[in-house]
């Protein structure tokens, strides 16, 4: 692990951070972990802890790549803000506008199907289901079969009103409504290949698992006992599903932690990376701001009750999840700055951007946990990180 001397983060921090992950690792919550944070511009800590792979004791490297399932969601959201600079989409777009055959040969169910918008799905209050399979496994990596399946299934409550998490049906419709407004010739997953991940240098980085990738990716291996919405089973079933082909705008991502943290930096510095301008400031700004105000995400309250949590707001800007004000848990942490914004993947994976603190930080882990006991390690995780970052001359010595 390296850490500039130009900066300011505190090594006795980083090393609490490090302690931590390894305590983690000693306990078997989790099997390894890579690590990457960037404080300023600077890469100042790239570090990997334990196994890859419990089953053959791969031994965990930083050019491990990760299958990082919903965080794969900021790149379909990525591209979609893409479009909406183009003026090819609005934020207030309905999807039977650019999707027609979602709606229904019932005007009646066209009452609600006619008003559900981008800003509905990027806040997930357009009232669709929780399924993470709207079609079998066999077909889920199959964009236009799934596509299908969600038009023929239309929503199960009324937009605008509750957030109801809807981890396939929303992000399939958006990668689909970017996709035909942008090229509809070509696939969603050459589009963000071409428009996000080799304008950002991010080369092991893709939708589906590229056979070039095969013997760094690092195999999903969940052991948790079934409590709430996902079982193991659902978790380890992607080894299968998220093959070459597959094209999942929600779960089909494989990254490292490098390239993700490429990404987080883009975002944290208003869209442009090495000159490169892949957003504008102005869709970040408005993405990074909270739009569902204190209300709760339907999705956490089961999970909050388990765990004897007060029921937590869903922070939710366009696409991202927020830090927020307020003292709940969270997954961005308690000690980070209220604009923080980032995304996750179930049990196993994140990235968020502190724009006060000028901080990005990466943890993608192999052994994929109960979700509200991932939460837990990365609310700790991020407090640590955030707590390592000093500024030394804004308060006087005593």
């Amino acid at each position: 692990m390296r850490i500039h001397h130009t900066t300011e983060l505190d090594p006795d921090g980083i090393e609490r951070l490090r302690a931590a992950i390894r305590r983690d690792l000693d306990a078997g919550d989790y099997d390894g972990a890579v690590v990457a944070i960037a404080h300023r511009g600077e890469v100042v800590v790239d570090e990997a802890f334990g196994l890859s792979d419990r089953v053959t004791g791969r031994a965990a490297a930083t050019q491990d790549v990760f299958r990082i399932l919903s965080v794969t969601k900021a790149f379909t959201v990525a591209l979609v803000f893409h479009a909406i600079d183009r003026g090819l989409l609005s934020l207030t777009t309905n999807v039977v506008e650019v999707i027609p055959e979602f709606r229904s040969p019932d005007r009646f169910m066209n009452k609600v199907r006619d008003r559900i918008s981008v800003m509905d799905l990027l806040t997930h209050r357009a009232g669709l289901p929780a399924t993470p399979t709207p079609v079998p496994y066999d077909k889920l990596g199959d964009l236009a079969e799934v596509i299908r399946a969600v038009c023929e299934t239309g929503p199960i409550g009324e937009p605008g009103e509750t957030i109801e998490y809807s981890p396939a049906f929303n992000h399939a419709i958006l990668g689909e409504m970017a996709r035909r407004v942008l090229a509809p010739e070509r696939r969603y997953r050459d589009l963000v290949q071409e428009i996000l991940f080799e304008p950002l240098g991010m080369a092991s980085t893709a939708i589906g698992a590229p056979a070039r990738l095969a013997d760094r990716i690092v195999p999903l291996r969940a052991s948790f006992e079934p409590s709430g919405w996902l079982s193991p089973t659902d978790i380890e079933i992607l080894n299968d599903v998220v093959d070459e082909e597959a094209e999942l705008p929600h779960v089909g991502g494989v990254s490292t932690s490098g390239d993700l943290l490429r990404f987080a930096e883009m975002l944290r510095r208003g869209g442009t990376l090495g000159g490169t301008r892949i957003l504008s400031s102005a869709i970040l700004d408005r993405a990074t701001r909270n739009h569902t105000g204190d209300q709760p995400n339907n999705w956490w309250i089961p999970m909050a009750a388990r765990r004897g949590w007060k029921v937590m707001p869903a922070n939710l800007g366009l696409g991202v999840f927020l830090r927020g004000e307020g003292l709940h848990p969270s997954i961005l942490g308690t000690l980070t700055s209220p604009r923080t914004f980032g995304n996750y993947g179930a049990g196993s994976s994140i990235y968020w951007v502190d724009p006060v603190r000028e901080l990005s930080f990466v943890c993608l882990t192999a052994g994929v946990m109960e979700e509200s006991a991932n939460i837990a390690r990365f609310q700790k995780l991020s407090d640590l990180v955030a707590s390592s970052v000093v500024v030394p001359d804004r308060y006087p010595a005593l």
